[in-house]
């Protein structure tokens, strides 16, 4: 067997006998890699001391708001790639487009330290940027549609196993990069290249382990015992199937897209400033070393809340589930400002760390509501081309939270630890939206439902069979 023909869908078939529980450490080996891009940050001083090493210097070293745009160009071209390849990756399978997430998302690293060593900023846009960026998108993905195939009786669960592994993995990629920088430096080095290179190594070590062990359910395979429950009343979980193309005519994905787009824009323009966030707001109580602290542990709620409420999501529903990421989420939002008026610190901090833990939920519970709604045959194509909603989020949240706040301060001559409120008060009313959107969620009509005899993994149904009644899992 060639190594290509290895990679290839048919090779990746599961046994009899194959224990579904091998998957999910694949899923984890991929997304706690990929994972990285959320502590991208830790590179943004280290990248603007390049000629300087110890200080900054003007019109040589790059400056922040140059550097800034690795992250979000690695955002965008993560939902971008996942929508663009999103049905190649269910041709193919998850073997194949692992591999390839790691060739991209690996290789970016080296393009990267080539573009630290010539000092080129455009290198790294191109490498941690577009290419790391692609390889965010095939490699967040292809686990998921993987794992609703093996786990039809709790997709929640499932989908949360594997996407808990991504907002994980900032918590080992940003000491891994800090001790890598600090054991590279020199007096002419800040370490950044040689941590680019190693880091590419090692991920795509790990990265490998996923792509050898992933396999995937034969057409025709059941969990032992498993009989898909049938229900009289509306029907929220079809078990037809709707293609990916079909999806984008149906309201039922804008509504999705749009209830993902808010919830995202809200966590994530929050995460972005957290840490100036907490300093600024309760200033003189709350150092930087304090506020690194609060930055890890919403870090460690969003990991959390990516298993707990998709998990729960299996036993109240996936609609009922985004009811509590956005009413609760909106109220939370709204009481943040009272909060910090009052000086209340503890509560501040626990509130914002309900917050982050359904902004991780959130994440982790659509794939299962695509699910829910398009059944499974091309769930994949569908939640990638869902997280351009991620995308625009990425740009959406951090501006509002940022240029308002720079706006209040400088312009209006607002305190900085009143220059938050408006922007808060801005996403407890975009969660309003969203909430909103969420309720409109209606059954897929059975005019989009796949007609075709050939589709894999579908096997025919008839017409009196296709719909799976019931609100719930």
């Amino acid at each position: 067997m060639s190594v290509l023909s290895f990679l290839d869908r048919d090779h990746t078939i599961a046994p009899p006998g194959y224990s579904r529980w091998l998957v999910p450490p694949a899923a984890l080996a991929v997304h706690l890699c990929i994972g990285q891009a959320y502590s991208l940050s830790v590179f943004s001083l280290p990248l603007s001391k390049l000629i300087g090493i110890k200080e900054y210097v003007p019109g040589q070293d790059w400056d922040l708001t140059t550097t800034v745009w690795i992250f979000n160009i690695a955002f965008v071209f993560l939902g971008l790639s996942a929508a663009l390849f999103g049905k190649w990756l269910e041709r193919v399978g998850p073997r194949k487009a692992m591999f390839v997430s790691a060739l991209c998302f690996c290789g970016g690293f080296m393009i990267s330290a080539l573009g630290v060593y010539l000092h080129i900023i455009w290198l790294l846009y191109l490498g941690s940027g577009v290419l790391g960026g692609i390889g965010l998108g095939l490699g967040y993905i292809s686990p998921v549609s993987t794992l609703i195939k093996w786990f039809p009786d709790r997709p929640g669960m499932a989908t949360g196993m594997a996407i808990m592994g991504f907002g994980g993995g900032a918590l080992i990629g940003s000491p891994l990069a800090d001790n890598l920088m600090k054991f590279y430096a020199t007096p002419t080095s800040v370490g950044v290249l040689q941590t680019f290179v190693t880091m590419g190594i090692i991920y795509f070590i790990l990265m490998m382990f996923g792509v050898f062990t992933v396999r995937v359910p034969a057409a025709d395979w059941k969990p032992e015992g498993y009989t898909p429950p049938v229900k009289q009343g509306n029907a929220m979980i079809t078990s037809a199937s709707v293609t990916a193309d079909e999806a984008i005519k149906t309201p039922q994905f804008y509504l999705l897209w749009l209830v993902l787009f808010l919830n995202v824009t809200a966590g994530i323009g929050i995460l972005a400033q957290a840490s100036p966030l907490i300093q600024e707001m309760f200033p003189g109580r709350v150092t930087a070393a304090a506020a690194a602290g609060f930055v890890g542990l919403l870090s460690l709620f969003n990991l959390v809340g990516r298993f707990f409420w998709s998990s729960l999501s299996d036993i109240i529903g996936r609609k009922y589930t985004y009811m509590v990421y956005l009413g609760l989420g909106c109220a939370l939002y709204a009481l943040v400002p009272s909060l910090g008026s009052a000086g209340n610190l503890v509560l501040f901090v626990v509130t914002f760390c309900v917050i982050l833990s359904m902004y991780g939920g959130g994440f982790a519970t659509i794939p299962a509501y695509l699910r829910d709604m398009f059944g499974t045959h091309q769930v994949g194509a569908i939640h990638g081309r869902l997280l351009t909603a991620w995308s625009a989020a990425a740009i959406a949240g951090p501006s509002i939270v940022t240029y308002l706040r720079d706006y209040q301060i400088k312009s209006l001559g607002v305190a900085p630890k009143d220059a938050y409120s408006t922007a808060i008060y801005i996403m407890a009313g975009l969660l309003v939206i969203g909430f909103i959107s969420n309720l409109l969620v209606r059954p897929v009509d059975r005019s989009h439902y796949y007609k075709g005899e050939t589709a894999p993994n579908v096997p025919p149904e008839p017409e009196t069979a296709r719909v799976q009644q019931g609100a719930t899992v």
